[in-house]
Parts: C-alpha cells; structure tokens; sequence
C-alpha cells in the first residue's frame, strides 16, 4: 500500500516545479511513516497484547470486545495449571456404587434349579434329585415357576425370589431348596457404539462395572485414548470426557448403570500455531501430554530473523477453578467488574505468556501442558518494523529521486 501510494504520488513530481518538489518531499515523507502503520504483518506485537489485556487497558472497550488478562508463566503458574483435573462424569452423574445389589427386569431369562430331599418328590426321581426351568421375564415383570403359578420378578433381587419359591414349595415339594441363576441379562444393559472395536448392547454383571469395563467389553477403543471422547447419555442427562481422563482419572471413571448409552468418537486433539514460527498450522498432539516446549518443537520452532523470544503466547480459554487460583481472588473479581465473559462451556479467556530468553523457560515449559484447541502465538520482534520502515522509508527516497531528476 505504502509503494503504490508512494509511485502514484511521485509520478506527477516532474509536473511540479523544483522548488515545489522539494516541499512535496518533506509532505511526504509523514504519509510514509503513517503508511507503515498499515503494512501487511502477521499478527500484534508483544506490547499490544500486554496493552490490550484487562489490566492494562485505560480505554472503554468496544461493546462486543474480549475482555482478557495476561498471565507470565513460571514454575507456580505452570504447577497450578498441569496440575488441574477437569470433573465431568464425577460432576454431572456422580461416581455411584458397585456394590449395589442388582434386580431381575423385564425380558431376563432365569435358570431356577429346584432340590429336593427325597426321590418321589414333585421334582425329583430316583436317579435325579433337582429339576431345572427356564423363564423369562415377561412386560408385566412376572413369570410362570411350575406348581407355583405366576410370581413377581421384576425389581426383585435374586435373593428375594429364590426365597419366595422356596416359601411357596413347601407344602408342596419334600424340603425343598432353590438356586436362581441369571441365564440371559436382558434388563442390565449397556449400549455401546462409535469407534469401538464391536459396538453392542453389553450386559452388566451381577458386580459393579466402571465405564472403562464396558468400553472393553464392546472390543474397546479403535482409537488412541487421548484422541478418542466418551459420550455418556443416562435419563435426560449427557456428559462428555476424554477417554484418557477416565483412564488416569479413577474417579471420572464412573460405575456404569442399566440403560446407560455410551458413544465414542474419533476427535484428535490439535493446537493451532500462529506468527513467527517455522510453520503456521493445525498440528494434532499426537500423545496424552504435550508440553509448550515440546508443541514449539512441533511448530518447527522460532524464526530467527523476526521472532521475538520474549512474546510466546499461549490463548486459552480456561476453567474458572485454576483461573482464580492463577489471578488470585481480587485480580478474577476485577476481572469480572471490567467484564470477562466464559464460552458456552462456562470456560474464561486466558492468554499465558512465556519468556524464552530466561534460560529457566524451557524447564518451566517443559511442565506447562498444552490443551486441545490452544493456540500459540509467536510475536515478531519490534526491529522487524523498523526495518520494514526504513525499506518504505528508502523506497519513498528512490521515488523522491527520480522524480526530482526531471
């Protein structure tokens, strides 16, 4: 923009007088420095990041503008931060309990093996002593038991119906004893789908089963864990976790109840790297944890000839819990009164800033973790402005030049 501006002004120099071109060139040369603020770059410097952030900004922000804070990373900040576990399952459905003792539903099949003590018993003969049947569950929770009739199941434990066959044979069978097993599990059941190895209905056993265990009974994951999010619907309530969180994180990783619907998707977790570095792109993680230095690696590292090594910065939007405990309770309460905003997710906008000049960063950075959908941003340095100045600057001079031979 400034060149174009420059040529057309220059090329109507050799109209004007010499004395009249020497006061042109001195008008100019204004327009160039104010041209320069418009040049092309790839992003704000350093100091305008600071600048605009919450703390610093003595303006009246625009109605729709981002209200942030810039926060310096060091070996507290980074502890706090790594150290943070996000709740999902735990907060949304509780952990729950395995121990709880499970019911007969609709549609089970049970196998009742009847004993009896002597052999001319309603069951039993001279060579066999126990008879078996088979039943199943019916809409209405009941079912047939042989000179018995129709007995409740539904929302009985096998315990309570074992004892109510044997409480009903005994006038009818010679000391009669019960054994109730589950032959068929229709009623405790788990629906497993998405990218597991054999998406199915997957029943529960008679002992409490986590999430994990089921995942596992439906082939498990066809993904890398740390790529792979579980979707987790139960009554009118959904919650969503990393399949790697519920792995390191036993109480995310929640028991699993009848009627339970489980979906797992293939969403790779990438961060988005902007500015002066060896690429500008979206790069998948590719492991469980990434530290900022290990991303900046990925990035294919600084540009030395414009980077600045003191404006690396990570944008974020960050769980309220370690936002507070970063800021400290009156700097997030400030914050708030000049009007920070969370996303959907109820997450605030964070931007973390790294000096790679201090020798002691890359063993801090090396225990900050990089999170899904960061962006990093690497500023250029302010000399790289002024020598894109004084190459309009001389542009504008050689224009002048030429104009002034005429």
């Amino acid at each position: 923009m400034t060149e174009r501006l420059l040529q057309s002004l220059a090329g109507n120099l050799p109209q004007l007088r010499r004395g009249a071109r020497l006061v042109a060139s001195a008008a100019l040369l204004p327009l160039a420095l104010a041209a320069c603020n418009v040049l092309p770059n790839n992003g704000p410097l350093a100091n305008e990041i600071v600048q605009a952030s919450a703390n610093k900004a003595q303006t009246k922000r625009p109605k729709h503008d981002v209200v942030f804070d810039v926060v310096d990373i060091d070996p507290d900040v980074a502890a706090l931060v790594s150290s943070y576990r996000a709740e999902s399952f735990n907060r949304t459905f509780g952990l729950g309990n395995g121990s709880v003792n499970p019911t007969v539903g609709v549609g089970d099949v049970l196998q009742i093996t009847i004993f009896e003590a002597g052999p001319d018993g309603l069951f039993s003969t001279q060579d066999h002593k126990t008879t078996s049947v088979t039943v199943t569950v019916q809409p209405d929770g009941r079912a047939p038991v042989p000179y018995i009739g129709s007995l409740q199941f539904a929302g009985n434990s096998m315990e309570t119906i074992r004892a109510k066959i044997v409480d009903a044979l005994k006038t009818r069978a010679v000391e009669p004893d019960v054994i109730v097993t589950m032959a068929e599990n229709a009623s405790r059941s788990v629906a497993v789908n998405g990218v597991v190895g054999k998406p199915s209905m997957v029943s529960l056993g008679l002992s409490g089963e986590r999430v994990t265990e089921v995942i596992a009974k439906a082939g498990g994951p066809t993904q890398a864990p740390y790529d792979t999010f579980v979707t987790l619907t139960r009554g009118g309530k959904t919650g969503k976790a990393l399949l790697q969180t519920l792995i390191d994180e036993p109480k995310e990783n929640i028991f699993a109840r009848p009627g339970d619907q489980l979906f797992l998707t293939h969403d790779p977790q990438t961060f988005s790297v902007l500015g002066t570095t060896g690429k500008s792109a979206k790069i998948p993680m590719g492991a469980a944890q990434l530290s900022v230095i290990e991303a900046a690696a990925l990035a294919g590292g600084a540009n030395m000839t414009t980077a600045n090594p003191q404006g690396f910065f990570i944008f974020r939007f960050e769980y309220p819990e370690v936002l507070k405990k970063v800021l400290g309770p009156q700097r997030f309460q400030d914050l708030l009164a000049r009007g920070i905003q969370p996303n959907a997710q109820g997450m605030y906008p964070i931007v973390y800033r790294i000096d790679m000049l201090k020798p002691q960063a890359y063993l801090t950075g090396q225990s900050f973790m990089i999170r899904n959908k960061d962006v990093l941003y690497l500023s250029r340095h302010p000399a790289t402005d002024i020598t894109r100045f004084l190459t309009a600057v001389s542009q504008f001079v050689s224009i002048v030049r030429i104009g002034t031979a005429f």
